[in-house]
């Protein structure tokens, strides 16, 4: 584990974003899960940075994260217009399967709370042929809809008594930010979430090849394999980053 490194951040639209490494965001993490602290990570992509522009109380949520790391290629390309020219896409999926690798390694527990169950059993299956020494403290498919605040409190409490350092969150943009900002200070672990990330490691939705997701294409692999759910976000959310974006950079000139 390297010394900690002063938190960084930029204004990308409204939100607050770390210029942030894939060892600094790993340690972080790790440091805060070894002390069991509350905190929450969020990946912001061009549709969750949208999305602070659009709502005050999803800014504060992303800007109020213990760490906002770059996922979307147009979100990382703007911290490098920022001055951090050599700051990568740092994704869910990937710094999922990163830390898991390490975790297998320190013995630190890890907890999955999201996806279906059917995603959860594949997905434990995946993790534990990929890193044997893995400890899954625990997986948790929750219902569909609002949990009473019995059952949000039974959820807390079997989440805490795992002894997971990590609670890895796979509810979707802006369901999981807005749940693991409600929950800090309660879950007594480091919330990450991850998006589709559950989904592509557990085999149920197919990722983009390596070449388009160096390309900065992952999203376009996205839309068209699902184009009747997905096109309105991305040409929508796209444009609409796109004209702020400009303005942005124009106005920092």
């Amino acid at each position: 584990m390297t010394a900690a490194v002063a938190r960084r951040t930029e204004r990308v639209l409204s939100a607050a974003v770390d210029a942030v490494d894939w060892d600094e965001a790993v340690d972080r993490i790790q440091r805060w899960a070894d002390r069991r602290e509350s905190r929450y990570v969020c990946i912001t992509n061009v549709h969750s940075v949208v999305m602070t522009t659009q709502s005050a109380e999803f800014e504060r949520v992303i800007s109020g994260a213990d760490m906002a790391t770059p996922d979307g290629a147009p979100v990382a390309w703007m911290l490098r217009q920022a001055g951090h020219r050599d700051q990568a896409r740092i994704n869910g999926p990937d710094l999922m399967w990163r830390y898991c690798r390490q975790a297998a390694q320190r013995n630190e527990a890890v907890f999955l709370y999201g996806g279906s169950s059917q995603t959860l059993d594949a997905l434990e299956a995946r993790l534990l042929a990929a890193f044997p020494g893995l400890q899954i403290a625990g997986a948790y498919s929750p219902p569909f809809g609002t949990l009473s605040a019995t059952e949000d409190a039974a959820i807390v409490d079997m989440i805490n008594g795992s002894g997971a350092g990590t609670v890895w969150v796979s509810l979707g943009c802006p369901k999981q930010e807005r749940w693991m900002a409600a929950h800090r200070g309660r879950i007594e672990a480091v919330m990450i979430g991850v998006g589709a990330a559950f989904d592509y490691h557990a085999g149920t939705i197919k990722r983009a090849p390596i070449w388009m997701q160096q390309a900065g294409l992952e999203w376009l692999h996205r839309l068209l394999s699902e184009p009747r759910r997905l096109w309105r976000r991305y040409l929508v959310t796209n444009s609409i980053f796109l004209v702020r974006a400009c303005w942005q950079l124009a106005s920092n000139r």
